[in-house]
């Protein structure tokens, strides 16, 4: 009984393979790609990206069918939708993190079936970072973990692709290169305020460049200060503190007496 029951579960395994195979006719259009990076202090950033697809009709079932097959991999759905399903930022020297695929459900709308396929993932080492004055730290973006489209001149922003980077949270922009698409008057504001900024599609990426600086607070350094001495000495840093609180306070009472 259990090896009829072994069987039954192999021929299902296989006839769900089989449905999730690409079907002959069917046809995915990648209309627009959306790449945004949120950059975090410890220099990795949290990549987003949202691919809009179309579909022919002969091409839905198919679609919900793979939606619904967990166990595929990326590699399965670049087969299914097209080379544009990739990770557009890869940092050759480390792993990706918390890597995760959506595939959205279909919208049909006067005869245009439209899906939207999430691809979220975290990369480190995306910026490097220098302190050159007390509590005052300068990132450079790292452009070699691009990974698109190469040009006549290097990588470059295929149609319809936006490239968007969201700052940390009080970074001051000091230069970006080739100057950013949105918002618009970024550059002769000398990004005065501004958190977001985009790319179109066409702009180069061969000499891309972005530096931002953060100032750090008094309060962050004092916390970092002691947080590195908890690190490097573990529990006996509380002792060192209480023996510091008590000479204040001997000090103190003596000097009162």
């Amino acid at each position: 009984m259990d090896g009829k029951r072994a069987l039954g579960y192999a021929l299902l395994a296989g006839l769900l393979a089989v449905a999730a195979l690409p079907v002959s006719g069917a046809s995915y259009t990648v209309t627009h790609l959306n790449v945004t990076l949120v950059l975090d202090i410890n220099t990795s950033a949290q990549v987003t990206e949202l691919l809009t697809v179309e579909m022919s009709n002969s091409s839905v079932s198919q679609y919900l069918t793979n939606r619904v097959a967990l166990n595929l991999t990326l590699s399965d759905w670049q087969e299914l939708v097209g080379p544009l399903l990739v990770q557009h930022i890869i940092n050759p020297s480390t792993s990706v993190h918390n890597f995760k695929l959506l595939p959205g459900s279909v919208m049909s709308s006067n005869g245009i079936n439209t899906a939207y396929i999430l691809v979220g993932y975290t990369v480190s080492n995306v910026t490097s970072v220098n302190q050159t004055a007390p509590r005052t730290f300068v990132y450079d973006f790292n452009p070699d973990v691009f990974n698109f489209e190469h040009g006549a001149s290097g990588q470059v922003l295929i149609p319809n692709t936006t490239l968007t980077i969201v700052m940390p949270k009080g970074a001051v922009i000091k230069s970006a290169y080739p100057l950013p698409d949105y918002p618009p008057s970024a550059f002769t504001s000398g990004y005065k305020n501004t958190t977001t900024i985009a790319w179109l599609y066409s702009e180069p990426l061969s000499k891309f460049n972005l530096t931002f600086v953060i100032m750090e607070s008094i309060q962050t350094e004092v916390t970092s200060f002691f947080v590195g001495i908890y690190n490097a000495l573990g529990a006996f840093t509380y002792v060192i503190i209480a023996i510091v609180v008590l000479l204040v306070l001997l000090y103190t009472y003596l000097r009162v007496r």
